[in-house]
């Protein structure tokens, strides 16, 4: 006589621990980590507590923000606007050929090898160094701005690109190339009908990204109201500080806004 076999009335997802004991492990680790680094920072409470009162008073004469010199705001977030929607077209630009040469499926090895390390390279820096940089080169304003935003943009929308014509299904570019085309050929007729509606989706949220970075890249002298900010706050003056990070805060919410339905346009 068999027995019958009982089987678990609900499914579960596998633990990727494998084992309550290697679960209980891992988060020890995680714990003794974080009680760990906590530790080395060496934080001092007691100025923590002094700096309570300090920063209530700032928010204090935070409010109500100052919107009289509305004129200085608008030249500033029209500059922040400028930046990001230049840095994004000419990121556009630059990023089509380095996305071309990074696709293993289009370029030689060498030549994907040396972009794929360029954009490894780039990627390597924040916005906010790259600006450093440009404005120890070209001096304080928005050109160290926008060739800033422009060269993040290159290199974050050439990787997307490139992983986009990797991942492409080759059936239309064995056939493109199959008929004797060239490569620019082949490239305009299989390629691109495959990536455009990603890389232009990409391409929005670069621009939203870039209308966010243009507003801190600015606190170091590469232009935009990031470079107003930043003069407020050296000079104690709270009030016009609200008003720019109220205006900041809007600008962000539009771009986000406009990148989403834009987006869903394009589905």
């Amino acid at each position: 006589m068999t027995t019958a076999v009982s089987y678990p009335s609900r499914w579960r997802a596998p633990s990727i621990f494998g084992s309550p004991g290697r679960r209980l492990a891992f988060w020890a680790l995680v714990a003794a980590y974080l009680v760990w680094s906590l530790s080395s920072l060496n934080i001092d409470t007691a100025r923590i507590i002094a700096g309570l009162p300090r920063a209530w008073t700032i928010l204090e004469r935070m409010v109500p923000p100052d919107f009289s010199r509305w004129q200085l705001l608008l030249t500033g977030m029209v500059e922040s606007v400028q930046i990001a929607i230049a840095a994004t077209i000419i990121g556009a630009v630059l990023s089509i050929p380095l996305g071309i040469a990074a696709a293993a499926n289009l370029s030689p090895r060498p030549l994907y090898l040396a972009a794929r390390g360029f954009i490894v390279v780039g990627r390597t820096f924040h916005e906010v160094i790259i600006a450093i940089f440009f404005v120890k080169l070209f001096g304080f304003g928005p050109v160290a701005g926008l060739l800033t935003l422009a060269f993040s943009s290159a290199i974050f929308l050439g990787k997307m690109l490139a992983e986009d014509i990797e991942n492409m299904k080759p059936g239309p570019v064995e056939a493109i190339r199959a008929t004797g085309a060239s490569f620019g050929q082949t490239f305009f007729y299989a390629v691109v009908p495959q990536v455009l509606v990603k890389t232009l989706g990409v391409l929005i949220y670069r621009l939203d990204s870039n209308l966010r970075h243009s507003t801190v890249i600015g606190i170091v002298g590469a232009g935009g109201i990031g470079q107003t900010l930043s003069a407020s706050f050296s000079r104690y003056d709270f009030d016009f500080a609200s008003a720019i990070l109220l205006t900041i805060a809007a600008m962000v919410a539009f771009g986000e806004w406009f990148s989403d339905w834009a987006r869903r346009r394009l589905r």
